[in-house]
């Protein structure tokens, strides 16, 4: 469900745990990189207050918040890049074997 979040543009509130953790870049105010917000440890206060933090962002520095959905946007997870890098490891083991 991240995946269609950062496609769409609705920034996930995840808990930083297994492909949530790899997939969402936690915003940074201090440099303005990010494509969601993440949470450590699995509670109701911790999610209410990643939930008050994306929220007032998005009030405080809309700008900002805007910047992030289309970064988010602009992410692609699908297969095109990863099947050419799959062809050229299946190409250099092949060469690799005849030489």
């Amino acid at each position: 469900n991240q995946i269609y979040s950062l496609r769409y543009g609705t920034l996930p509130i995840v808990r930083a745990t297994g492909g949530l953790d790899d997939t969402i870049i936690n915003y940074n105010p201090e440099n303005s990189e990010g494509t969601g917000f993440k949470f450590e440890i699995a509670s109701a206060e911790a999610l209410y207050n990643t939930t008050k933090w994306a929220v007032e962002t998005w009030r405080l520095t809309p700008n900002l918040f805007r910047a992030m959905q289309i970064r988010a946007m602009e992410l692609r997870f699908d297969w095109d890049k990863s099947a050419k890098e799959y062809i050229e490891v299946y190409k250099r083991a092949i060469e690799d074997r005849r030489s």
